[in-house]
């Protein structure tokens, strides 16, 4: 954490302009819960992003599209309690807002109303600029998402990297754009390039967040589950594990196990 930013009491769309600015990064983490999102806003830790990924991680689905509106708020009113620096970026699920720009907007304050949420994440491009400015326009902050868009995986078929062909390449750059031009504050840059990254983060007036797009964007994300070394069975070049808490949690809960099973636990002193 900077000089610049340590003594920020609440970070916001304009700090992470600012910061883009003086060429300072911005980090960024998943959180689902209330207790993981107080340990990484008392770290200091500039966004923590309400990810759809909570499908995934918190749930167990293949894929994020089948959480609900409802489950996302439930999830980011759990962060938001436990944050009192940190901006909090909540993801709008699928089908909560590709259907019209009404719906968008209706999931849009819905979202922000009940959770408490700073600000809305969207995936897609020029198709959905025409909500992205309503949403905007109805007082709420709009962060776009651009590349690999989970929430269009069935389209894609794949989860290999995004945008190595021009045609692709140059409608991610267009749609960078229309999102910036539309009023969203930040764009998500995920599995694309380092290259393409880093002419989109040069090209824009917003900060990028990248995910697997490079070291040129103006900050990184992670999932909490990946960085933390939680989920052992994904491992992709751009996740980098700074512990292994599925070891750790797996020997601590055999250790409990074998404490309870021979009678050790609890001792005199664990007892009243």
């Amino acid at each position: 954490m900077s000089a610049s930013t340590k003594e920020i009491k609440r970070i916001t769309t304009n700090t992470l302009q600012k910061m883009k600015k003086a060429g300072e990064k911005i980090s960024m983490l998943t959180a689902y819960d209330f207790s993981f999102a107080k340990v990484f806003d008392e770290a200091g830790l500039d966004v923590i992003l309400v990810g759809d990924s909570a499908s995934n991680v918190m749930a167990g689905h293949e894929t994020t599209l089948p959480i609900t509106l409802d489950q996302m708020i439930y999830h980011a009113q759990s962060v938001v309690r436990g944050v009192s620096r940190a901006l909090v970026v909540a993801d709008l699920p699928f089908g909560a807002y590709q259907s019209n720009q009404d719906i968008a907007l209706a999931s849009a304050i819905r979202m922000m109303k009940e959770s408490g949420a700073h600000a809305l994440k969207l995936e897609g491009g020029i198709e959905i600029c025409d909500s992205v400015k309503k949403i905007v326009s109805a007082g709420i902050p709009v962060m776009g998402h651009l590349g690999l868009t989970p929430q269009s995986i069935y389209k894609f078929g794949t989860y290999t990297v995004r945008a190595k062909v021009d045609e692709e390449a140059n409608k991610l750059k267009s749609d960078a754009l229309a999102l910036q031009e539309a009023g969203a504050f930040a764009i998500v840059l995920e599995k694309i390039p380092a290259d393409l990254a880093k002419e989109v983060s040069a090209s824009l007036t917003i900060p990028t967040i990248g995910i697997g797009a490079g070291n040129d964007c103006d900050g990184q994300v992670l999932v909490m589950h990946d960085m933390l070394g939680i989920n052992n069975e994904f491992n992709p070049r751009f996740v980098r594990k700074y512990l292994n808490l599925h070891q750790v949690i797996s020997t601590a809960a055999k250790q409990y196990i074998a404490d309870v099973k021979s009678g050790s636990f609890p001792n005199e002193e664990e007892s009243y």
